[in-house]
């Protein structure tokens, strides 16, 4: 049979060996415990011997379909679920990151992913080293000597900054690193790292894959020995994915392919429109020829994602006035929906971080992250323009 295509496995893989009772959806079993009457029956699901579910903190059979949805269009051999995106990465680090370890990676991660570089890994006694986003070499240097973890996001939350994978993975691997990505704002539909090399990939479900901004989760896949030693971690310390959040991620993912291909178009219209736009001083997108890592992202992505973000002259004051006058866009800490989101980082990806920190990332108090949903493109583009033209007159003269 010919390779299934990632539209029709966004749709039915992980789900067949859920079905029961001739269910054409995998459903919602929201039972804690299972029971077996066979007491050496138990005991060999208990200790992995034998396939099946104990108690719901470990195992659930809609959590199961999700992880195998995943895991399969992810291409990798195992995956294991959490309660949200930052507890995938707070647990994947902490199952390899011990006092006197080190950890490599770039100044663009999420917000929360920096605190946990900058404030909690710090006070484990790990040794953190934060590079500048896009400059390789740097990179290369800083892992070369030495690192148990190098730890990336591409494209970057909320600068869209791209980073040469196959090039990162070859330093990484040749140290004895792990190699691990973000790989939330590219979905498994436009970029899939396993197939560069990278060890574990890591998604807060929460966005693109479930699409619907109506359920968190998380969820990390790679090579069975390092997902088994995560889920191991996962399991004692609880950050379990709920059964109807695993099924609303589900019923996301289902759309998942048909989504993203109308977020990629129109991501890269409203990034064109954008730099016709006397306001906005610069727009950050994978897509336009002149993004510094447009060469990296053609050569590793097959489409630019549904992100982008953008800086408007008059910084805050500016956006203060300009996001309220959207009529298609909701203005809220999300990213990924079916409807068009946008906020400022200081609000969003970078709430955690001081106006200080933020500009020490590149990240000025004007800029606009704008998540593209899947409305009709001229309906988005004009409402851009009307909210421009509300703007004050003394505003558009700056």
């Amino acid at each position: 049979m010919k390779e299934i295509n990632k539209g029709t496995q966004a749709l039915w893989a992980g789900e067949k060996d859920q079905l029961v009772h001739g269910a054409t959806q995998v459903p919602v079993v929201h039972s804690v415990s299972f029971g077996y009457d066979d007491m050496d029956e138990w005991y060999e699901v208990a200790v992995g011997n034998k396939t099946g579910h104990i108690y719901g903190r470990n195992t659930n059979p809609t959590v199961q379909a999700f992880e195998d949805k995943v895991k399969t269009l992810e291409e990798a051999e195992a995956a294991t679920s959490f309660s949200t995106g930052m507890a995938a990465i707070s647990n994947t680090l902490g199952t390899f990151l011990f006092p006197g370890d080190r950890i490599v990676s770039i100044k663009d991660t999420y917000g929360g992913t920096n605190k946990i570089f900058t404030e909690f890994l710090p006070k484990q006694h790990v040794d953190v080293e934060l590079c500048e986003t896009g400059n390789h070499e740097a990179i290369e240097e800083e892992v070369a000597k030495g690192c148990k973890v190098l730890y990336l996001e591409t494209p970057t939350n909320p600068t869209v900054k791209i980073t040469d994978i196959e090039r990162m993975v070859k330093a990484g691997h040749d140290v004895g690193a792990l190699v691990i990505i973000d790989n939330t704002f590219a979905t498994p539909i436009n970029q899939n790292p396993i197939e560069l090399g990278v060890d574990l990939v890591i998604h807060s479900a929460t966005k693109f894959l479930g699409g619907h901004a109506d359920a968190l989760g998380g969820v990390v896949c790679g090579r069975e020995e390092l997902v088994e030693q995560i889920y191991h971690y996962r399991e004692i310390n609880g950050a379990t994915l709920d059964p109807m959040a695993a099924y609303l991620l589900l019923r996301g993912m289902k759309t998942l392919h048909l989504r993203i291909g109308r977020q990629n178009e129109n991501a890269q219209k409203i990034a064109e429109y954008l730099k016709t736009v006397d306001m906005v001083d610069d727009v950050f997108y994978p897509g336009l020829e002149e993004h510094p890592g447009h060469d990296i992202a053609k050569k590793q992505m097959r489409g630019f994602g549904g992100m982008l973000s953008f800086s408007v002259k008059g910084g805050i004051d500016t956006v203060r006035h300009l996001l309220p006058k959207l009529q298609f866009a909701n203005r809220a800490a999300n990213l990924g929906a079916v409807e068009t989101i946008v906020g400022p980082a200081r609000t969003t990806s970078h709430v955690e971080c001081t106006p200080e920190e933020r500009a020490a990332m590149g990240i000025p108090e004007g800029l606009i992250r704008y998540s593209a949903g899947i409305e009709d493109i001229d309906d988005l583009i004009a409402d851009l323009e009307q909210a421009f033209a509300s703007l004050p007159e003394n505003m558009l003269a700056k």
